[in-house]
């Protein structure tokens, strides 16, 4: 039996309906709250947590974080007092909530504590309380000890990680996402598919990661393509947010790989979403993990091509388990109306390097297979037209 560590959120609270506990969650955690939402619709959420009796000071998160607005959060918490931090939204809310609560009690600023282009200094102390209400399906940022930052100038997004982050409180209702767009639901959706793939291929997989994949991954197939097509369908909702958050659980304890170790310079560079950046990606990375794979092993059958071959089973179809597991999500993204990465401005003259920069990322150690820097840019070409 493998050894292994796991870390987890300290509490979930998961259903739908749940939202009404928010308010007494809150005052649980302090007297003070910083909230950081985004999105419209959690306006009047922030101030039914506020009619709580919690002091509210809400903070709107416009696009991904970035150091600056990590910063300039991190001060009006102080200067308001705050005790605790809520981030509501999606998971650029989420996950800059998740960085004020840990640097208000460690110190500094973001960069301090960044990976790859940061001083990347370790937390030093217990978060602040704060507490996760996610309101998309898909980042699982409400589960993560990492929390992503955008440094513009480096042309790069890295983490802040340690399981000091990690929640106190994860507020799972599906109801919060029953006004998502279709848009947002696909690439949300995919981002978590791919999370849970990821999480299962991972050279840092265990069983504990193993378990939470093996049950996200036909959660999210079969329910996916229903969210998407009927927004109402509260039963897919809640299956969506459930893979979402064991994708969260998963990624935070196995790592990920090539997908998200592109996604991090892409999305840094380009006006594009993260999920759509991992839809656009994931067939092409998985079809050249497998061609490498077999390319290593001869065709014969390895650790890393039987956890292909299994999710190629939960897909289900006809032929070998290999190809059904590159031809579902090859069709899951065409029916999803994914668009090609062109659209976002990204080109053939970006390639070179879009590959030099993902080749830095942390995500790219735990891809099951070391990829050459020609299969990279086959991989992201394909995504590009």
């Amino acid at each position: 039996m493998p050894a292994f560590e796991f870390s987890g959120v300290g509490r979930i609270v998961f259903g739908r309906g749940k939202f009404s506990m928010a308010g007494d969650l809150a005052k649980s955690l302090g007297r003070s709250a910083l909230v950081i939402y985004n999105g419209n619709a959690n306006e009047s959420r922030v101030q039914t947590i506020a009619r709580s009796g919690v002091q509210v000071h809400a903070i709107r998160q416009r696009g991904e974080p970035v150091v600056s607005q990590v910063d300039a959060a991190v001060e009006e918490a102080r200067r308001r007092e705050c005790d605790c931090v809520i981030g509501i939204g999606g998971g650029s809310a989420i996950d800059a909530a998740k960085a004020v609560a840990g640097l208000l009690t460690s110190g500094g600023s973001a960069i301090d504590y960044m990976e790859v282009v940061g001083k990347g200094r370790k937390i030093s102390h217990p978060s602040a309380p704060w507490m996760a209400i996610p309101t998309t399906a898909g980042t699982g940022a409400e589960a993560t000890r990492n929390a992503v930052i955008g440094l513009p100038e480096k042309k790069f997004k890295a983490s802040i990680r340690s399981e000091m982050l990690l929640p106190r409180i994860s507020l799972v209702d599906s109801d919060l996402g029953a006004d998502v767009s279709p848009a947002v639901t696909a690439g949300s959706g995919m981002d978590a598919i791919c999370q849970l793939i990821e999480s299962y291929t991972s050279l840092g997989a265990s069983p504990m990661t193993d378990a939470l994949a093996l049950t996200g991954i036909p959660l999210a197939a079969k329910n996916l393509p229903v969210a998407f097509a009927d927004g109402g369908n509260l039963a897919a909702r809640d299956a969506m947010a459930l893979a979402a958050l064991l994708s969260g659980m998963a990624l935070t304890n196995a790592g990920l790989g090539a997908v998200h170790g592109f996604a991090a310079p892409i999305g840094a560079n380009f006006p594009v979403p993260h999920g759509v950046v991992c839809a656009a990606l994931l067939p092409h990375v998985v079809h050249a993990n497998i061609h490498a794979l077999c390319s290593q092993t001869g065709g014969e059958a390895s650790p890393g091509l039987d956890r292909y071959a299994a999710i190629g089973q939960i897909f289900g179809g006809t032929g070998e388990p290999l190809d059904a597991c590159v031809s579902f999500i090859t069709e899951l993204k065409r029916q999803l109306k994914i668009p090609p990465l062109k659209e976002f401005g990204i080109g053939e003259r970006d390639i070179p390097e879009m590959v030099a920069l993902a080749r830095r990322t942390s995500s790219m150690k735990f891809n099951p297979v070391q990829l050459s820097e020609d299969a990279l840019s086959d991989v992201l070409r394909q995504a590009i037209y």
